[in-house]
């Protein structure tokens, strides 16, 4: 059993940056894959970024590739998403997610979700 809580989310202006956090609980999140997904207002649930266990593989959707950077720290058992050059369209609530699987996350069916942080990106 994995329990995530998100952290990091506030409301910006086109351009800045943010740094999201989720912090895992369980003994087990060192082992886990972790990602990021994202809701906007009226859209469904969308896949945002992935790390596998041990860092060495990262995905990311192409709306966010080379502007926003997953990465974790096992150690405190938390994943970040460093997000540069927002914009308006990056408004959304930010869910973090685990599962055991690399596949599971970047498929979109993690088994574990954290309740969310609002990013609002005004233009």
């Amino acid at each position: 059993q994995v329990q995530l809580v998100e952290s990091g989310g506030g409301l910006v202006q086109a351009g800045d940056s943010l740094r999201l956090s989720c912090a895992a609980s369980g003994r087990a999140f060192s082992s886990y894959a972790m990602g990021w997904f994202r809701q906007a207002p009226g859209k469904e649930r969308e896949f945002v970024a992935a790390i596998n266990w041990n860092s060495i593989s990262t995905y990311y959707a192409d709306s966010v590739k080379g502007r926003f950077t997953i990465s974790r720290d096992n150690a405190k058992n938390t994943v970040y998403l460093q997000m540069n050059s927002l914009k308006p369209e990056d408004t959304a609530v930010y869910y973090c997610a685990a599962d055991p699987l690399s596949t599971k996350v970047r498929g979109n069916t993690p088994a574990y979700w954290g309740p969310g942080t609002q990013v609002t990106v005004s233009s």
